[in-house]
């Protein structure tokens, strides 16, 4: 791991976007599935993800997070899911914005892979990080 410990602590920010693709008829049917509700579901895996992210990526710090959010926006033809991500720390929080949209994204797919064969997931990407100084 790189060495952190020099480093002063900052309130850190960071913001990260996916997109899944949907089948038409599909996103009137993500709250009741065979497996339950889709979007509920994928906002809890999210901020879960986000939370172990360092179990998950080699060499990545644990951080102690004070802040996840998840949030999901339905259209005919897509779901598009923002994670935010905040703590107090000596190193950034994308990783974890990253993963957890990620995971919120993929936990859709799973949830609803069995009535549309053509989801895709489009994009993951870091939509913006943050970094004050703490006093």
């Amino acid at each position: 791991m790189v060495d952190i410990g020099g480093k002063p602590y900052s309130r850190r920010r960071a913001l990260a976007h996916a997109s899944l693709r949907l089948s038409a008829g599909t996103a009137p049917r993500l709250g009741d599935l065979p497996k339950g509700d889709a979007l509920a579901t994928a906002r809890i895996a999210g901020i879960m993800a986000a939370k172990r992210t360092s179990e998950l990526i080699p060499l990545c710090h644990p951080l102690p997070l004070t802040h996840v959010e998840v949030r999901l926006e339905v259209t005919a033809e897509s779901i598009e899911i923002e994670c935010s991500v905040e703590t107090t720390a000596q190193t950034g929080v994308e990783m974890e914005a990253l993963v957890g949209a990620s995971v919120a994204a993929l936990t859709v797919y799973d949830m609803a892979k069995a009535i549309d064969k053509d989801m895709e997931l489009a994009a993951v990407r870091l939509v913006e990080k943050t970094k004050q100084a703490v006093s």
